[in-house]
């Protein structure tokens, strides 16, 4: 009979490797990259015939020139953008765009964004398992760093659960406390406290810090608290609010705080100039990716194009970088331009010319990663 102990998991102090990833890595499993999502919102017919939606592409049509037949469409940027400024001046763009429709509209798209992303999410990935199976192969001391909201990394890690070790997603969450007004939504093991471990099991914590936030978290705005709801994703595009299912009856309902009844908020950032980098979760999220750089010996980036509205990151990469760092690029896109971006972080970095399917099904280029 197995003996089961309760004992910390601790991490060491060095980082073999920490991985970056960007869209270009759950892109092959059909998530859109980001100048796909706005055509994405306006061409959707599901969206279309929503309240929100016609909301949003009524102030798109009315604010921005496009073209459908030619796939010509403005910049999600640009659009957070023209919305932003007048939230920031605290204007009125007309009396049809009040200051108070603006931030609604400015809502009601990141709800959009939320809604065009988990339509592609809500399966398995074959990639991300391969990920994972590559990786754990050869270390158990690495994290990740991802831009992406969709969640196929993390649920492509069930194989690999409890024996080889725990996703730790560097922030408290609600699901952690074992409170009676929680017991209808799933508990989450901790690993940053003592879990049980089976005398033939060595298990880890794996950090997955999600810088741009993620499509499983709700945030209360009123106990600045966080709900990991790893299956109830969806949104009721007419009211704007998330959508909860008892299980297993699969009966739905109106997902709001358990503790205090407010209706919970979208916790992604939006692609813009503009980030609310001072949210508590996001400051936090971004407080721990500074010390994982610190701490790696090399970093790897993958289908990441270092886009310009990421200046956070740029940022957060400069300050922590160590001028001895090595640096991996895995893109198809090799231009010089894109090139460019990298050497403005770091001098060290080697690009390599894989998609990420593509590298992570090449055992002899991945051996090499892992031992340079």
């Amino acid at each position: 009979m197995k003996s089961i102990k309760t004992k910390y998991l601790k991490i060491p102090d060095e980082r073999d490797i920490v991985f970056v990833l960007g869209a270009g890595a759950s892109h092959p499993d059909g998530v859109p990259l980001q100048r796909h999502i706005l055509p994405m919102i306006l061409t959707t017919r599901e969206i279309a015939e929503s309240k929100i939606g016609q909301q949003v592409t009524e102030f798109v049509k009315d604010n921005f020139a496009f073209d459908n037949s030619k796939n010509l469409y403005p910049q999600l940027e640009a659009v957070f953008g023209f919305l932003d400024y007048f939230i920031a001046q605290n204007e009125s763009l007309s009396s049809k765009y009040t200051n108070s429709i603006i931030r609604q509209i400015k809502e009601n798209l990141i709800k959009l964004i939320h809604f065009i992303v988990n339509l592609r999410t809500d399966k398995n990935s074959k990639v991300y398992h391969q990920f994972w199976d590559a990786v754990s192969q050869r270390t158990s001391n690495f994290s990740i760093i991802t831009l992406n909201y969709d969640t196929l990394l993390e649920q492509s890690f069930d194989f690999l659960f409890r024996k080889f070790g725990y996703i730790d997603y560097c922030f408290h969450l609600m699901n952690y406390d074992r409170r009676k007004e929680l017991s209808n939504f799933n508990f989450w093991i901790n690993p940053r406290e003592p879990v049980p471990v089976a005398d033939n099991e060595s298990p880890v914590p794996i950090k997955i810090i999600k810088l741009h936030g993620s499509l499983t978290w709700k945030y209360c705005s009123c106990c600045n608290q966080t709900l990991l709801t790893p299956w109830d994703r969806e949104l009721d595009l007419n009211r704007g609010t998330f959508t909860g299912y008892t299980y297993p009856d699969k009966t739905k309902y109106d997902l709001v705080c358990p503790l205090d009844g407010t209706q919970f908020e979208t916790l992604i950032l939006m692609p813009s100039y503009v980030k609310p980098l001072t949210q508590p979760v996001i400051s936090q999220l971004t407080s721990e990716a500074a010390r994982e750089i610190r701490a790696a010996k090399k970093i790897v980036f993958i289908g990441y194009s270092l886009s310009n509205a990421d200046l956070h990151i740029r940022a957060l990469f400069k300050k922590q970088l160590k001028c001895d760092d090595k640096i991996y690029v895995i893109n198809t896109r090799q231009t010089e331009a894109f090139k460019l971006k990298y050497y403005s972080i770091a001098k060290n970095v080697t690009f390599i010319n894989r998609s990420f399917e593509d590298f992570i099904k090449n055992d002899e280029l991945i051996d090499q990663l892992f031992q340079n």
